[in-house]
């Protein structure tokens, strides 16, 4: 059985809650990566940025990435899946939910971040395509 474990992207970051968004840019450019987890003073989820949210959630609407909370652009809670779960239900709730990056978590703490890439590696044909349809494919 092929598990979320198995898939991710190991060591995810975070940032906090109270970090702005040109510290998360910086941390994305750093890392590589178009997403960051947003964490609160216990280090909980509580949100998810992504380079798309700082430029069209700030940058484009005049906000000044110096001074906004990463936080101010997050609008729901994360979905997340246990390190274990099996690679179907990671599938089920990225599309479910039409997410492009899933965090992992294992004992109350964020291990790894699943992506779109990751599920390019990893997914036979098949099963890309219909994730690829539910996510994209509909309005």
């Amino acid at each position: 059985m092929t598990t979320a474990r198995d898939i991710m992207k190991p060591g995810a970051q975070w940032i906090s809650k109270q970090d702005t968004v040109g510290r998360a840019a910086r941390l994305m450019a750093e890392l590589g990566v178009g997403a960051l987890v947003i964490a609160d003073e216990n280090e909980r989820m509580c949100g998810i940025i992504t380079d798309r949210d700082i430029v069209v959630k700030c940058v484009a609407q005049g906000r000044a990435p110096s001074t906004t909370l990463a936080a101010d652009l997050c609008e729901a809670t994360p979905r997340w899946v246990a390190a274990d779960a099996d690679v179907e239900q990671v599938l089920d709730e990225m599309e479910s939910h039409r997410i492009k990056r899933m965090p992992v978590i294992e004992n109350k703490r964020m291990i790894g971040m699943i992506s779109e890439a990751d599920l390019a590696r990893h997914l036979d044909d098949n099963q890309l395509g219909e994730f690829v349809t539910a996510v994209y494919g509909r309005p």
